[in-house]
Order: structure tokens, then C-alpha cells, then sequence
């Protein structure tokens, strides 16, 4: 009788133990996420907010020193940009990447150009990529999305400090970029950009004022 009581006394002590664990106070909530992500122009697509997700990491890992550089010719692509916040030039740079990889690859993780010498979004180059000491340095790594973006920022975080421009004089990323040496489409990204409201100037967002005669009206109410 007594090892029964014991038992029982046992078991009692352990489901009060589990449902203790199991109370709602003591379940550790996951992890929140930023839902906040910038507009990229690959956001339609799929793997979209992976990859946005994932330039974004690097930004804030090894590509800070592009969010800290201000480039002479940033306001021809993005006017808000020097004001703005980290936040802010993070936008700027996805957004450019994904503006980029449209001319690129048209937003194929796996495109390999050039009689297999260029790989994936941003169409790098493995010796261009080891060079840089990139985590993915052949072509089959190339071709994994998030570790090409990867790569891109941090050759853009070397070339764009060094030369302080974006494309001007086809330095920064143009130095490695064929599309920012073709006019239209180089326009093509300054364009889109520029509509993005992380480009766009406060001046421009404000709220219009009401018209002088309409606040006439009210006040005589």
C-alpha cells in the first residue's frame, strides 16, 4: 500500500511539473521577425523576401560600409538617400541589387552567362568572387541566391568607398557591372528607384496644404 501511495504521490509531481513547463508564461515565444522589409523589384517573385531578407543581413554585417558612405552621385539615384537613416540606405541597396539582377539574370538564382563564365542573381564571376574573399567562390555556390547577393555587397562595400560614386565615371558598382554602362538601362534602375518612397524626398511625401480658400470657408463656419 505504501509504494502505491508513493507511486501515486510521484506521478502527481511529475504532471504538475509538465504543466507548469507547458503554461503559456513559461513557453518561450519565437523569435519576432522585422515584417518591415523594403520594396525590392523581385518581391513578386518566390524566393523574394528570402533574398531581400538576406541582403539585408549582410548590409548589417560585412556590407556596413555601404550604408556609412554618402557617393557624389547618390541624389541622380536615390535623392532622400543622404538624409536618410540606416534604415533608409539599406532600402537604397537592395533595392538596387534587385534592380540590378532584372538586367543581369531577369531574377534567376541559377543563370550562368557568358559561356559559363558569370553565375546566378548578379551574374559574378568565381575568380572575381574568391578574389574578394566571397563564402561562395564557384559556380555552383554562385548560384545559391542569398550567398551571391552576399557576394555582391561585399565587393560593392570595397569599390564603392574606394571610388565615392555609385556608377559615375562607371566606378563603384559600375566597375564591375556591365548594365550601369548601358544608358537605357541604366535608366531603367534610376527610374524605379526613384519612385521607391525610400528614395523620395520628405518634400515630395508631405501633405499638400489645404487651398487659401477652403480654409476661408471653414473659419467663416
Amino acid at each position: 500500500m505504501k509504494l502505491l501511495t508513493i507511486c501515486c504521490v510521484t506521478i502527481f509531481i511529475l504532471l504538475g511539473a509538465i504543466s507548469y513547463a507547458e503554461s503559456p508564461q513559461n513557453v518561450r515565444p519565437p523569435e519576432a521577425r522585422d515584417g518591415n522589409i523594403p520594396r525590392a523589384r523581385w518581391g513578386s517573385l518566390p524566393d523574394g523576401q528570402l533574398w531581400t531578407r538576406a541582403a539585408l543581413s549582410a548590409l548589417r554585417g560585412h556590407g556596413q560600409a555601404l550604408t556609412r558612405s554618402v557617393p557624389k552621385d547618390i541624389r541622380d539615384w536615390c535623392p532622400a538617400y543622404p538624409e536618410a537613416g540606416q534604415k533608409g540606405r539599406q532600402a537604397f541597396w537592395i533595392g538596387l541589387l534587385s534592380a540590378l539582377s532584372k538586367h543581369e539574370s531577369t531574377y534567376r538564382a541559377a543563370a550562368v552567362g557568358g559561356g559559363g563564365q558569370w553565375y546566378g542573381l548578379l551574374q559574378i564571376l568565381p575568380s572575381t568572387a574568391r578574389g574578394y574573399g566571397c563564402r561562395a567562390r564557384s559556380g555552383a555556390a554562385l548560384k545559391n541566391g542569398p550567398d551571391n547577393l552576399s557576394c555582391a555587397i561585399r565587393i560593392m562595400s570595397v569599390t564603392v568607398p574606394r571610388d565615392g560614386v555609385v556608377s559615375r565615371g562607371m566606378r563603384g558598382v559600375a566597375a564591375d557591372w556591365g548594365p550601369f554602362h548601358n544608358r537605357r538601362k541604366r535608366g531603367d534602375m534610376m527610374a524605379w528607384l526613384k519612385r521607391q518612397s525610400y528614395c523620395k524626398p520628405m518634400s515630395s511625401v508631405r501633405p499638400r496644404l489645404r487651398p487659401e480658400r477652403f480654409t476661408q470657408l471653414n473659419s467663416s463656419d
